[in-house]
């Protein structure tokens, strides 16, 4: 697979919370060179990012992040906000706890009410797949579904797990057909960008595809 066609499903992400102005027009300005798909940034720098990038990147920014139980009504709150100052797509945390207690009709609707505050933006559900059991994970690909969520994610990076092979291949098999896969956290080669791409994820929160290609760049051999 073409670099140029990995870096195209990549949302360049940096939320570190001591994350700075210069260091978030950093990763636009290599968004914008690299053509990725987005930068994933901190909701607080969303409205400068997108006066910064125009209409030349899309913005990204996270939602309930990154424990997921905040309540439903500030995740719209933030979506809306979120949306209102110029993000193009919404990453949320689902809560955790529901998932473990099995109130997925609840879980089912909070997403819904999330998405219906985006206002016509992508949505992207963070299951956090490392704190789940299988059967767990399988009910999540559900309630994404029938939310009418645009992507399940596997994970925010933040906990004690990232992207596996087997997650996204398990989402793959059990999500709708309108839901796609974002692959999330600890996804540090090409090899395994291409691999989790192969078996069916369309997005990939990463920052070091953007770092590889920066190198090969200047190695004269991209």
């Amino acid at each position: 697979m073409e670099l140029t066609e990995i870096l195209r499903k990549c949302d360049h992400t940096l939320l570190d919370p001591a994350a700075t102005w210069e260091e978030i027009r950093a990763i636009c300005d290599d968004g914008m060179k690299y053509n990725t798909a987005s930068v994933c940034i901190p909701a607080a720098f969303v409205t400068r990012a997108k006066q910064y990038v125009g209409d030349k990147l899309k913005i990204c920014t996270v939602i309930g992040f990154p424990n997921g139980y905040a309540t439903t009504a500030a995740k719209c709150f933030m979506a809306y906000d979120a949306v209102s100052h110029g993000a193009d797509e919404v990453d949320m945390v689902i809560n955790i706890g529901m998932a473990k207690e099995g109130a997925w009709e609840q879980l089912t609707e909070e997403i819904r009410q999330v998405k219906g505050h985006c206002c016509g933006r992508i949505l992207k559900v963070i299951i956090e797949a490392c704190l789940l059991t299988e059967e767990e994970k399988i009910a999540a690909c559900k309630a994404v579904t029938e939310a009418e969520a645009d992507y399940i994610k596997t994970s925010t990076g933040f906990s004690k797990g990232g992207a596996t092979f087997a997650d996204v291949e398990l989402f793959a098999k059990h999500i709708g057909p309108k839901v796609k896969i974002k692959a999330a956290g600890g996804i540090s080669s090409l090899e395994d960008a291409e691999k989790f791409i192969a078996l069916g994820a369309d997005r990939l929160g990463t920052s070091r595809i953007v770092k590889i290609a920066k190198g090969l760049a200047n190695d004269g051999t991209y």
